[in-house]
Parts: C-alpha cells; sequence; structure tokens
C-alpha cells in the first residue's frame, strides 16, 4: 500500500499544471475560523447565513465540498495544520503542544525559506512559541478581551486589526505567511449566552427563523449507542446549554451566525488589503476551519464524533496560478487537513518533509488532467477525560459506506450514507452488509497502521 501512495505522490508531481508556478514564491494567507462546519456558507446554500466575501472567494477559486478533518476537535486539528500529520504520527492527543519538531511544520520550513512568519490568534497547543514567528500574537477563550485602558475589543475585531497591521507593517523584499486563527465561531463556554457576537451584527437574522435539524428529536439521541445517549456525555450536556428548547435554539444558533458572517466580514477586509496592496495576484489564500459543530443533529451540540456534521469542513482556495476558465467551480474529492501543510510548502518551491502525510491539492485544480486521489480516509479522536465524557471514536470514512468504531467499548457500527445520509441506521448487524463490513473492517486497520 506504501508502494501506491508513492506512485500517486511521483504521478502527481509529474501532472502538467495548467498554469505553470511563477520563480517568485507565493505568499500564503490561511483564514482559519472554528468549529464552523462546511455547509455555513451562503455559497454552499445555506438558507440563513450571510458570506460575502467567502462567496467571493469561493467564486474567485474553488471550493472543495468534501473537505474533512482527520480529528474533530480545536487542538489536535491545529496541530494536523500545521504539521501535515495525523494525531497518531505528530502525537497530540489533546492541547499540548505537538510532538513533530516545528522544522518540520509550514511556519516553521517556510521561515527558514526567508518568508516572514505570521500567526494571529487561536493557538490551542500548549505555551504559545512566539519566538518561532516574525509577529506572534495568541489570544482566544472570550469573545470581549480587555484592553490595557480598561476598554474592551470584539476578539473578531482584534483578529482583523492584528492581520491588517501584519500586512501594513511586513517587510516588503519578503514572502510572508500569516495564519489568521479566529475564535469565532466557537462558543465561550463558561457563559451562559456562549456565543457574543458584536452590538453592530444584531440586527442581522432578527427576524429570521433558523430551521431545526430533521434528526434533531430525541428518537435519534436513543439511536446513538448508550455510552453516547446518557447524560454524562458532553455532547449532550452541551446540547441542553444551548439547544434544549426551541426558544434557546432559535438565540443561540442566530448569535452563532451572526458570528459567522462577522468573521466573513474581517477576512473580506484582509483580502481587499492585499488587494489594495497590489498583492493578491502573488498570495494563495485559503479558508478552512478546525472541525464542523452539531447544530443539534443526533440531539447533540459540539463536534468530536465521526459524524458528517463533525468532520466536514468548509475549503476554499483562491490560487492566482488558477486560470479564469476554472475559477467558481466545485470539487468532490476527499481533501483533508493534512493536504494543507504540503500545499502551501509546493506553492512556495520548498520540498515537504518525508514525515508529513497530506498530499498537495494544487494539482486538483491546476493540472491539465486532475491526478488518482483517494476515495477513503481514516478518521481519529482520543478519549477525553473518560469514556462517559467524551469516549474515543475510529472510522473509515467513503462516500458510500462509513464504518465507526468505538474502541473503549469495541462497539462497531455502519452506516450506508447512500440510503441514510443522516446516519441514523446502524445496518453493521445487517446480513445484506456483511461482506462489505468485513472489507471494511480489513482496509480500517491498514489506514490505522499507516496514519502512525
Amino acid at each position: 500500500m506504501k508502494s501506491f501512495y508513492l506512485f500517486l505522490s511521483v504521478f502527481a508531481a509529474c501532472v502538467p499544471l495548467i498554469a505553470a508556478t511563477d520563480a517568485k514564491p507565493l505568499n500564503i494567507l490561511v483564514l482559519y475560523a472554528d468549529d464552523w462546519r462546511h455547509d455555513t456558507l451562503g455559497v454552499a446554500g445555506h438558507p440563513i447565513v450571510q458570506t460575502p466575501h467567502l462567496d467571493r472567494l469561493a467564486a474567485e477559486g474553488v471550493r472543495f465540498t468534501r473537505n474533512a478533518v482527520t480529528t474533530s476537535i480545536c487542538g489536535v486539528s491545529r496541530a494536523t495544520l500545521f504539521t501535515g500529520q495525523w494525531m497518531s504520527r505528530h502525537g497530540n492527543p489533546a492541547f499540548e503542544m505537538f510532538k513533530t519538531p516545528w522544522a518540520e511544520t509550514y511556519p516553521g520550513l517556510l521561515r527558514a525559506h526567508g518568508f516572514y512568519t505570521g500567526h494571529i490568534g487561536k493557538w490551542h497547543n500548549g505555551k504559545f512559541p512566539a519566538d518561532n514567528f516574525d509577529f506572534g500574537r495568541s489570544y482566544a477563550g472570550v469573545h470581549w478581551i480587555k484592553n490595557a485602558d480598561g476598554t474592551q475589543i470584539h476578539v473578531t475585531q482584534k483578529n482583523e486589526n492584528d492581520a491588517l497591521e501584519f500586512l501594513r507593517t511586513r517587510p516588503a523584499d519578503k514572502p510572508f505567511v500569516l495564519t489568521l486563527a479566529f475564535f469565532a465561531t466557537h462558543a465561550e463556554d463558561r457563559n451562559p449566552l456562549q456565543f457574543l457576537p458584536q452590538p453592530g451584527s444584531l440586527e442581522l437574522y432578527k427576524d429570521s427563523v433558523i430551521p431545526t435539524p430533521a434528526t434533531g428529536g430525541d428518537d435519534f439521541f436513543k439511536r446513538l449507542p448508550p455510552f453516547i445517549a446518557n447524560d454524562q456525555n458532553e455532547g449532550r450536556n452541551r446540547w441542553r446549554w444551548r439547544f434544549d428548547t426551541p426558544e434557546k435554539y432559535q438565540t443561540m444558533m442566530k448569535n452563532y451566525y451572526r458570528l459567522a458572517t462577522e468573521v466573513d466580514r474581517t477576512c473580506g477586509r484582509v483580502i481587499d488589503e492585499l488587494r489594495k496592496q497590489g498583492a493578491l495576484e502573488n498570495t494563495l489564500v485559503i479558508f478552512t476551519t478546525d472541525n464542523g459543530f452539531f447544530h443539534g443533529e443526533h440531539g447533540l451540540a459540539d463536534k468530536w464524533y465521526p459524524h458528517e456534521e463533525s468532520i466536514r469542513v468548509p475549503l476554499i482556495v483562491r490560487d492566482p496560478r488558477l486560470p479564469a476558465a476554472r475559477r467558481g467551480r466545485t470539487n468532490a474529492d476527499f481533501t483533508l487537513n493534512v493536504d494543507l501543510a504540503p500545499t502551501f510548502l509546493a506553492a512556495a518551491g520548498v520540498a515537504a518533509p518525508a514525515r508529513m502525510q497530506g498530499r498537495d491539492l494544487a494539482p486538483l485544480y491546476l493540472a491539465a488532467t486532475p491526478p488518482a486521489w483517494r476515495t477513503e480516509f481514516f478518521y481519529e479522536h482520543a478519549t477525553i477525560r473518560n469514556v462517559n465524557f467524551i469516549p474515543s471514536s475510529q472510522a473509515l470514512v467513503r462516500k458510500d459506506l462509513k464504518y465507526f468504531l468505538w474502541p473503549d467499548f469495541n462497539h462497531e457500527e455502519l452506516f450506508d450514507l447512500a440510503a441514510d445520509p443522516g446516519e441514523t441506521n446502524n445496518v453493521v448487524a445487517a446480513p445484506a452488509y456483511a461482506s462489505r463490513l468485513a472489507e471494511m473492517r480489513t482496509r480500517f486497520a491498514e489506514l490505522k497502521a499507516e496514519a502512525k
């Protein structure tokens, strides 16, 4: 199997690109939001949320509709972003610093190759290594931050101010890489209001009625395994914080969408600054997020588990090498957060370390003939605190079938996504699926071993 993936990598490297890479390396801007799943975009057809700037970004680039994370939790997913590795390899099962050497991360490698490097906002991997960046400012956890003079600033506005300062003060003679890591749309977990937008956003969605999920009723919650469908589980606990009455659901979701629109607005202003500087056409711009988010589906809130709402996240790529005729398209290949670090390095003309497990995405949208690509992937999540709070979960994900394993309980599930996209009917014991289940167990074990 390793030889097969080596073949694919070599093949992709040899595929002719429609637009040849310029001798000058591309700048890289990573717009990285939090707790924001794949369909929370106007351009994705969402009936309520307004994201005009990200919609424009998609119209000028390519949007990947089956993008996913390999672990759906903030800290681990961020470690995966930087390292291009599964959790099993980078070694961060919770929130401490990942074990991969900094010199093998995309900011570390790009700085070593002359890039001016910045990180703004949420870090969530132990103590922030400010010395590893030319411009480093780390903060998150609350929506309103106290300034030194006693005034307050919204975290998304501070993200914007800091990003504009980075762009306006960066050295003109160096390429740059900036990771703008928003705290929004993450909840402020210790605040009963949970989602606290800026006052100027409160008119947004005021008269909207937010649709409730089709799989949000108690009957769907009771279909979950018993170690999830209980009052000790943190997904159910957070559901009670946010969604346990119709009135609360409307209030929480409107404020969540207001936070999303605020992030969209800041993304627009940062991109406009690049446009004003004449740098946009030499900058690779990526919008993505660290994990998905249950909006009450299955009677749950937050993320962690292998369901589609939790693991699928947006990915928009605006690449100046993309010909005008190909802009505004979508791509339904399985792309993953492990692919981003090698994509950034390739755009800069820097070789990816051998231990990076992702692949450069650019041939998927630049190649005259796109390369062969993955049709499945391995998902993993560690136990957090104890098995009653957040148990570990693993999965083999395909477009038609998904196999779950809950290792703490040796409990299996199988979902036929073609017939049951809401993942509500476990067919693991159905005789009609026996042969496919056996094949998926074997393949699951192979991919799990490769992740290490």
